[in-house]
This record gives structure tokens, sequence and C-alpha cells, in this order.
């Protein structure tokens, strides 16, 4: 007799695979109490092991957290409590296998510097091999194997004691904010830019203490960099260097800008040296987060990130202002065309329309760290300088398929512009290794410590032409995500899969479709689309489901410099509100969105013979840029735009629905202008007056 087989259900599944961890974990742990008498190799396979392990923990961590009690084939008893006790047992062993990788790559670094001097070990590894050497002198002239064995008994324990001893004084160093003077216990050579190289004996000047245990330092040159404060002793005045009691601890030493030599220490006055700042932060953050196993080795912080905080110059407004030609007599991408009473269109090299369908085997980042965002980031790029603006779209994710990121293909109605994966590319750059860079991202939040943060997950190159200049084909492009910055080449996203691979063709193949890769389309176009894009600036990258707006804003600047003005040598200000303030809207997509919304709801209302005329249009869509967006963008109520911020982004959406919504119901946004409860910005020309030469000129630099 066959009884029916029940399917096992999401928690069961999930419950045996957390039942399998642990016992993982626990050889693991009893295999780490040997790592004493490991070589360096066995000792970081043994890390490598922990924090794959720690992934395993954190996947399984974060399947659990998206279970769902309907998900059940059948019902299950005290389903919420059999799974919140699951939920703390793997947090317990998440945070076992991050102290102990820790542990491991301390002693790995330590361990590594030892090979040539065993001098530049810490005391406590010193103290270790000097007891060592004496235990084989000892057991040379001693008789008694009793005796031996009770000496190595003592040994152990006086080793665990000392051991103990210096890991609390390691946090007491560690906690001490006073104490800035130290002494290098060994030769440090810079591995990365930032880093500081040291000689053992050097005395060097703390100035900041970080928590991942990469300290800021300054030399008596006045070097700056960062080092690793295993390599770091108290100086002490009388030349010894130990670690501090309770009384100096005590003391404020000021930091000054004299060694114990008294060698004035330089300032810095490069220009740049806040962006190295920035740049050695984000390394020690990557550096922590990889060593803890919540990221993989592949992630870097995001180079398309910082080249946008940077300034205005890779940003989508700058490219929206026409730009002059060499002379400054005349606009090199704005030329009127008479016959047509509009602007040429201009034809580009480059003039394309691409897809972003998904991202397959994104690795996610474990359980230290939250992610706010993520995203893809793309731009024309050449291999050594990014050549337009940096477009921006965010993907979408189901906790199910956690490492799927998905796009929306056409953005309609109400969706933001932000998840709009159809995107237009132009430019007409000659170069000919031109493509399009392709940067997916995070934005996070770590727990611990509140910091903020963007990290590259993987990028992507698709070259636009081949070695004989003819441009790709419109297909569909699967296209593998390399690790590091684009400037890095052969660096992998997540190294553990190809190590998994290692062994065996059919394990390489299928090791290779594990490997994360981005979908994207290049889209033949037809002659409308053509139409469309080469009335565009020449250089540009955005979103297909505004780029009717961005024709209406083209339009209108043709109008007003080239139809409307009467010297073509005048170049004061020109009263113009659209002009003035629409290229912000490429900068805050909710507001962008807001203005489609409300075209949207007016086109509808139009007649067929009002649509075809393009006059009308352009007046139409002026009234409705002034009713909506052009008060919002003066508004003192309306928060600041931050980006992934979901409180701010969720308040902003709220009060533009609702400003819109007045708008409707009063027949006009003057009411809301004129009322006492609307505050806005002091009154400021720029909101109105249009200083074309100073724009192009901006554009161009």
């Amino acid at each position: 007799m066959t009884g029916r087989r029940i399917r096992t259900g999401p928690l069961q599944s999930t419950l045996r695979r957390g039942r399998e961890l642990r016992e993982q974990v626990s050889a693991l742990l009893q295999e780490s109490k040997k790592a004493g008498t490991m070589d360096l190799d066995k000792k970081k396979n043994l890390s490598q092991r922990c924090l794959e392990l720690k992934k395993s923990v954190d996947e399984n961590a974060f399947t659990l957290q998206n279970l769902k009690k309907s998900d059940e084939p059948a019902p299950v008893g005290n389903y919420h409590q059999r799974k919140e006790e699951e939920e703390k047992q793997l947090s317990k062993l998440s945070q076992q296998l991050e102290k102990l990788a820790s542990i491991l790559s301390r002693e790995n670094v330590m361990k590594g510097s030892m090979v040539d001097d065993k001098s530049k070990a810490s005391p406590k590894l010193k103290q270790e091999n000097e007891g060592i050497e004496d235990d084989d002198e000892e057991e040379c002239d001693e008789e008694s194997t009793e005796d031996e064995e009770e000496e190595e008994e003592e040994e152990e324990e006086d080793e665990e004691e000392e051991a103990a001893e210096d890991d609390d004084d390691e946090d007491k160093l560690l906690d001490d904010s006073t104490i800035r003077h130290f002494t290098s216990l060994g030769d440090f050579t810079a591995q990365q830019e930032g880093d500081l190289t040291i000689k053992k004996g050097e005395l060097l000047l703390i100035i900041d203490k970080k928590p991942d245990g990469w300290w800021l330092a300054k030399n008596s040159k006045g070097e700056n960099g960062l080092v690793p404060k295993t390599y770091l002793t108290v100086y002490d005045k009388d030349g010894v260097s130990r670690i501090p009691s309770d009384e100096e601890a005590e003391e404020d030493i000021e930091v000054t800008d004299e060694t114990a030599g008294g060698a004035e220490i330089l300032k810095r006055t490069d220009s740049h040296w806040s962006a190295v700042k920035k740049a050695i932060t984000e390394n020690n953050t990557l550096d922590a987060l990889t060593t803890m196993g919540a990221v993989p080795a592949g992630f870097r912080p995001s180079t398309l990130a910082q080249l946008l905080e940077e300034g205005i110059q890779f940003r989508a407004h700058r490219f929206l202002q026409p730009e002059l030609t060499p002379s400054k007599l005349a606009f090199q991408d704005l030329v009127w065309n008479s016959e047509k009473g509009s602007i040429q269109s201009r034809p580009t090299r480059i003039s394309l329309i691409l897809t972003l369908w998904n991202c397959k085997a994104i690795p996610f980042p474990g359980l230290s760290i939250q992610v706010l965002s993520r995203h893809v980031r793309l731009c024309l790029f050449d291999g050594n300088r990014v050549l337009s603006n940096i477009h921006t779209v965010r993907a979408t994710w189901q906790p199910k398929n956690p490492k799927t990121w998905t796009f929306s293909p056409r953005v309609t109605g109400i969706l933001p512009c932000l998840l709009d994966g159809d995107c237009f590319v132009r430019s007409n750059s000659p170069s000919p290794d031109i493509g399009i860079l392709f940067e997916l991202g995070i934005t996070y939040i770590r727990n611990s410590t509140g910091e903020r943060g963007e990290l590259s997950c993987g990028w992507a190159f698709l070259k636009l032409f081949d070695s004989s200049g003819i441009p790709v084909p419109s297909k569909t492009y699967e296209l593998l995500l390399n690790g590091g910055t684009p400037y890095e080449k052969g660096v992998e996203v997540d190294p553990s899969i190809s190590r998994k691979a290692s062994i065996g063709v059919f394990h390489q193949m299928i090791a290779l479709r594990k490997q994360p890769q981005l979908l994207v389309k290049l889209r033949s176009l037809n002659t409308r689309s053509k139409d469309i894009l080469n009335l565009l600036p020449e250089v540009l990258v955005g979103s297909m489901c505004y780029i009717h707006l961005l024709l209406f804003y083209r339009q209108i600047l043709g109008d007003v410099l080239l139809k409307d003005r009467l010297n073509m040598q005048n170049t004061d200000l020109i009263s113009n509100p659209i002009l003035s303030t629409f290229p912000k809207l490429m900068e805050q997509p909710d507001l962008m969105d807001a203005l489609r919304s409300a075209w949207a709801e007016k086109e509808s209302t139009l007649k067929r013979s009002e649509k075809r005329d393009q006059e009308l249009l352009k007046s139409v869509f002026t009234l409705v840029y002034h009713d909506s967006v052009f008060p919002l963008l003066q508004s003192l109520l309306l928060p600041e735009y931050r980006w992934a911020e979901e409180e701010s982004e969720g308040t902003r959406w709220r009060m533009i629905a609702d400003f819109l919504k007045q708008n409707r119901e009063r027949d006009g946004t003057l009411s809301s202008l004129l009322s006492s409860e609307s505050l806005h910005r002091a009154f400021d020309i720029a909101e109105i007056a249009y200083d074309f030469l100073g724009k192009a000129q901006q554009s161009s630099a």
C-alpha cells in the first residue's frame, strides 16, 4: 500500500538547510582550533571557506525572512515561533562566522609579514615563537616525558592568558581616542592607493582610528595614509613600546604638527585631498564588508556614482543646453529650418534605442548592510573617458528570487520614469572604441554604523562598432559582468563561483551559466524614431518615457533663440521660465513624472485637429508647465530631493500628488501661489531669466 507523498513546504526546506549549515559551522569551528599549526595557504583556504559558509548562512536567513505562512502547501503548527527561533540561530551562526573570519584575516596579515623577518611580528606572536624555540631546547635536555607534558599544558594556559590580555589591550587601544603617538612594530608596504608605507620603529601620528582596523596616520615627512593597527604599539617617551596605563589613558594628548624629533609636518595643500580621503574611507568600508563576507571580493565603490558627485560635468541638464561652435558666434547643435518653421533635424553617428531586460545571478549582500536601491548606471565610454551624461535606471526584484533584477521595458501611466528600461543614446563622437558602459550598483546603509555608500556589483561594456567601423547589429546581447572598476581587467564579481568550477569542463560550463550577466537589447529604428531622436542634442542619454517633453523644450528653445530673437548679437537675459528651469527636472525624476502626468491628462482632452497644430501644442504645454512643476520647484514645503531615501521620496510623492489634485479642482495654480499657506523661496531673477550664453559656455566647458 502506497500513501500519497506530501510536498515539502518552504519552511521545512529552510529548516533542513539550517541544520546542514549548523553541522558545517560546527565542523569548521573544530578545524579552526588547529589553525595555529597550519601554514599560510591552509589558513587562507580556511578563511575563504569561512566567508563562503557565512554567505550561505546569510542567504538562508534572507530566504527565511521572506517566507509567508500562505506559501505552505499544508498547515504548519507553531509556524511563527519556529520561524523566529530559526532566525535567531542563523543570526548567531552568522556572527560566529564573521568573528572567525576577522580573526583569520588578521592572523594571515600578521603571518605574511613574518615570512622573511621574524622581528616584524606582533609582541604576541613573537612571544609565542620564542616559547616554541625554548620548548625545543628543553625537550632535548629533559628526560622525563611527564615533565614535558606538564610544561606544555602550562605553556598552553599561559598562551591563552596572553592572547586574552593582548585582545583586551587591543580593544583598549581602539577605544582610547586620546592616544595619538604610536611606533611601528614592523615594515609595512602599501598594497593599494591610500596606504602608507612604514618602516620598523618609525614614529607615527594617528589622525583617525577607524573601527575596521585601518588607521589614518602621518609620518615625519608629512605623508598621510592608512596602516593596519596590528603593526602599531603605543609610543613611550622613554623609548619603550607598551600598552598605555589607566592614568595615561586619561591624559589628553593633542594632535600637533610636530614629531618627537621636532620636525614639522607639512600641511596638505592639494585641492584633491578631500576626494582622496573620501576614496580612502570608502575603500576601508569595502575592505571591512569584504572581510565580514557581506559583499563578494569583486565589488568596488561605484565609479559612475563618484563622477556624479564631483559636480555637473556628467549630469543630464548640462548636456541639454545648446552647444556653441568653436567661434562662439552660433549654436552648433541648434539650427533653424525656415522651410519647416522649426529646428533643423541633425543626424548623428550614434543614434539608437536600447532596452534593459534583466540582470541574472547578481550576488546580494549579507545581513550586515541594508540595500536602499538596486540600479544600473549607463553612459557612453571609450575605455578611458566618459563621453556623455550618466543615466540611471532603477531595478526591481522579488524576495523569492533576489539575485535577478528586472526593469520595466516600457513606462506608461503612473509608473516612475526612474524605472524605464527603454533608453535613447545620442553621440557624434568619432572614437572607434566608443561603446556603452553599464555599471550595476547598490546604494546601502551599514547597520552597525549607519554609514551610507554605493557599491558597484559589476560592469559590462558593449562596443558599438566593430574593427571595420561597422555598427554592431540590433539584437539582444547577454553581457557577462566584470568585477572591480571599468579600469581593472580580469577581476571577477564573485571569485568563489569559478573556484567551485575548477574541476572538469562540465562544471566550468555550469559555472559560466551562473556568472552574473546583463541582458540588453539594441532596437532597430523606424522612420518616426529617427526623426524624434534627430531633434535632440548631439550628445545625450535618457529615458524614452519623457522624450516628448524634451522635444517641447527643444522646440521652445529654437523659437526663443533663433526665430523670435531680432538681434543675433544680443546676449541679454531672456524672460522665459520654462527655459530657465526645465533642465532642473532632469535631476528630479519625480517632478518629471508630475509633468508627464499633467501633460498626459491635458493631452487627452485635446481634439485630433488640435494635436496636429504644433504651435497650439507648445502654448498648451507652456500653460501645463506653469500650472504643475514650476511652483513646485520653488516650494519650501517640498523636501529636497535625495537619492535612495525612502522616507523623503514618499513624502515628495504625496505632496506632489496633492498639489496636482488641488490644481485640477481649482482650475489652475494661481490660487495656490497666492495662498498664505504656500511657502516659496525668496524670488530670484534666475527663476524666469534664461542666460543662454552662460549656459552654453558652461555646457562646453
